[in-house]
């Protein structure tokens, strides 16, 4: 939903690349979110391709969602310096790529 909040639409090949999961799990996930209301289909030219979207509900709920989490992580970083915050970034970002690439 975060992506989808903030790129507007996306096909689900996109969707299973970002997330780096296999198309099946993005398909079913997505089925959930279209039959909870949250996600509608986007009309395209090929019909192979199914883009989609947030619905009106969807961004509501997505908002209020992102408000509670900013809220917890406000909590929980509480104390621990901006500068901090950006080198835990960046190590937890060297451990996905190695975990990524490597071969275990």
């Amino acid at each position: 939903m975060y992506y989808l909040f903030n790129d507007g639409s996306i096909t689900l090949v996109e969707l299973s690349h970002y997330l780096g999961v296999e198309k099946p799990t993005v398909t079913r996930t997505i089925a959930k979110l279209e039959e909870m209301g949250y996600l509608e289909p986007v009309p395209t030219k090929d019909k192979r391709e199914k883009r989609m979207q947030l619905t009106a509900t969807g961004r509501k709920v997505y908002q209020e969602v992102r408000a509670a989490i900013d809220e917890f992580e406000k909590e929980i970083l509480k104390g621990i310096s901006e500068e901090e915050q950006l080198e835990g970034i960046r190590l937890m970002s060297e451990i996905r790529k190695n975990l990524i690439q490597g071969e275990f």
